[in-house]
């Protein structure tokens, strides 16, 4: 019954198109039980692989965000060489301006005492660095070298109480001292009368007065302050050019404070000038003591009736008076003519 069932409907749907329906209908019940049948294997399929693509997703992330934390870490890095490279390029164009000899010391540490204002650098004797020093920024001045070690230096900031620089105002030449505060950002200048022309604004730089900091560089600028006409004295402040609370490299400067000697006695190299005497005869000495007015002395020549070798020490006497000089030995004077 099933073959026949079977080989009818065959030819049926050979034949005509009347079974198109009941396909259609039989197929919802059947589709169902074939995904059904199915699911297993997808299942297993798609854990497998979601198991895999988690691991190898987690795998991935892991190493992309060690990656990124490196790279961040370099970018770091590279932002701190390219502030260190533009802080170095300040201080080498500054050190062209200068003129001076300079060395850059580093920034090692800072004393941290109450009203004290010194930070230590990894520069010593051994490269040269000696008390009193001018330390420099790429701004303006620093400080000066306080205490000198082999290895390093403590370097009073001006800003130290115990520190004063003598300073002029740049505009007009007024000379006064800035003493240091304490505070990083201020300076005081006490001893400027409350009729001084100093204004608001004011550059301030180094007079050379003292002989610790050459002439001309830069040290604050003068604040805003209030004259008091009851005062003989002006409260007047100012800030300092150079970042003394930023730096990381400083520059120590070397200049010649030697003082220059006005009269140096001559050289081997140098010649004394020669005196012609008279009748245009040199002496042996290349010195000429000219004799007073009247009173010539005569060469001592060979002298054959007396047996006096020429060169040898005899009393002349002089033509126009009684005085008698004698003649150094090898010294030998031009004749006298004028008998």
């Amino acid at each position: 019954m099933a073959i026949i069932a079977s080989v009818a409907l065959l030819i049926t749907e050979h034949q005509s198109h009347r079974l198109d329906a009941l396909r259609a209908t039989l197929s919802v019940i059947v589709d169902p039980l074939k995904y059904l049948v199915d699911l297993p294997t997808v299942l297993i399929e798609q854990t497998a692989n979601s198991v895999s693509s988690y691991s190898t997703l987690k795998k991935e992330n892991t190493q992309l965000r060690e990656e990124q934390f490196i790279d961040k870490t370099r970018l770091l890095k590279f932002d701190s060489l390219e502030k260190e490279n533009i802080r170095l390029r300040a201080l080498l164009e500054n050190s062209f301006k200068l003129g001076e000899q300079l060395l850059i010391a580093e920034l090692l540490s800072i004393n941290t005492a109450p009203y004290e204002n010194i930070v230590v650098v990894n520069k010593g004797t051994r490269f040269g660095v000696h008390p009193q020093q001018p330390v420099l920024d790429a701004n303006g001045v620093v400080g000066q070298v306080f205490r000198a070690l082999p290895f390093s230096s403590e370097i009073m900031l001006i800003t130290d109480p115990n520190h004063a620089i003598p300073v002029q105002v740049n505009r007009n030449g007024l000379l006064t001292i800035a003493v240091g505060s304490g505070q990083l950002n201020r300076l005081n200048l006490p001893f400027l009368p409350n009729n001084a022309d100093i204004r608001p604004g004011d550059l301030l730089i180094t007079s050379g007065l003292g002989g610790t900091f050459p002439s001309g560089y830069p040290v604050a600028i003068v604040d805003d302050f209030t004259p008091i006409t009851n005062k003989p004295f002006v409260n007047i402040t100012a800030t300092p050019k150079a970042m003394l609370d930023r730096n990381r490299e400083l520059l120590i400067v070397w200049s010649d404070s030697s003082p220059v000697s006005l009269s140096s006695p001559p050289t081997s190299h140098e010649k004394t000038p020669e005196t012609t005497p008279p009748n245009g005869q040199s002496t042996e000495s290349g010195l000429i003591r000219e004799a007073p007015k009247g009173k010539r002395t005569r060469a001592a020549h060979d002298d054959k009736s007396t047996g006096i070798p020429a060169g040898t020490g005899r009393n002349d006497q002089s033509a126009g008076s009684g005085l008698i000089r004698k003649v150094p030995a090898g010294a030998q004077t031009g004749a006298d003519n004028d008998e």
